[in-house]
């Protein structure tokens, strides 16, 4: 932990507000993924650069949206909507929690291959190409099936029931972890072998490698219902909105940093190029995100000023 470590963190995994925390104290709560935490910093960072005192607290997705609705979290600077329980909802319509707006990271869930599969699967990246070269990505022990490598086992069977619903012929197999998976998409690109997995954006991994991603039907009302698809209608996967929360006083509290909240975004290539700094680089978020802020000091300068302004 570095030298914000939180003085809460404890009390957020009972449910507790902390005692003895500040008041001036702008608090950000820091996930489980490195994507968030850099954004969590580089908010953080700007923040100082306004004379604010910042905690970062580490919470779990779900845990601190009822911090937040307690006002002992105070801004979430990357927010991802899907699998967020039934307070986040609450929250919102009784006014306890704030969007901001959306950060500007697009989100993306779905099956991914390497660009040379395209001429073995000339119909790519259309989702019923699949049904016709499935065995240009069939393995030994799956032929005439093809071979789709799905999330591990215990984050759900999304790709599997899409399989299922589909009928397509492939056989899930499930990765082992996200260390796994990106071993075998590692060894399958350098041997140029037949290669389909689940995957998401931001990461890492597209900053180092090209892939691209199966494409699906429009869904209906822009909305993709995964509980029920047939093929012809089948919109993939629902992807998740990225953005900004605040408790309900933080506008009042903070008008500067209100203004600041508003103005921040991030994009896909910046934070996958900062998250293969701090997952494969081995540098640290923080010097990671003071790296961002000091190359990119046209983007953020007005932000700040519009800050300041909201100050006067």
């Amino acid at each position: 932990m570095n030298k914000f470590t939180t003085k809460i963190a404890a009390a957020l995994s009972f449910g507790l507000v902390a005692a003895g925390a500040q008041a001036d104290e702008i608090r950000i709560p820091v996930n489980s993924w490195t994507g968030q935490n850099l954004s969590a910093h580089i908010a953080g960072q700007l923040l100082e650069k306004l004379d604010h005192e910042v905690e970062y607290v580490t919470a779990g997705a779900v845990p601190q949206l009822a911090a937040m609705a307690q006002g002992t979290l105070h801004f979430q600077p990357e927010f991802w909507d899907n699998n967020v329980g039934d307070i986040y909802p609450d929250a919102l319509a009784v006014g306890d929690i704030v969007i901001v707006g959306p950060l500007g990271l697009q989100s993306r869930e779905g099956w991914i291959y390497p660009p040379y599969m395209e001429e073995q699967c000339p119909g790519l990246p259309a989702y019923e190409a699949l049904y016709d070269c499935a065995q240009a990505f069939a393995a030994a022990d799956t032929f005439p099936n093809g071979r789709l490598i799905t999330y591990p086992a215990d984050w759900g069977t999304r790709s599997r029931d899409l399989v299922a619903a589909l009928d397509l012929p492939f056989q899930p197999v499930a990765g082992g972890s996200e260390g796994a998976m990106i071993a075998e998409l590692r060894s399958a690109v350098a041997a140029q072998q037949p290669m389909l997995m689940m995957f998401w954006e931001p990461h890492w991994l597209f900053a180092e490698f090209d892939f691209n991603w199966i494409e699906w039907d429009a869904p209906e009302n822009g909305v993709c219902d995964e509980s029920n698809q047939t093929r012809g209608d089948a919109c993939g996967f629902a992807q998740a909105n990225v953005g900004k929360l605040v408790n309900r006083d933080f506008a009042e509290t903070w008008p500067d940093a209100y203004a600041l909240a508003e103005a921040f975004t991030m994009d896909n290539a910046s934070q996958n190029e900062m998250i293969l700094q701090v997952d494969q680089q081995g540098m640290s978020v923080e010097d990671a995100a003071a790296g961002w802020i000091a190359e990119n000091e046209e983007i953020w300068t007005p932000w700040i000023e519009a800050a300041r302004a909201a100050q006067d």
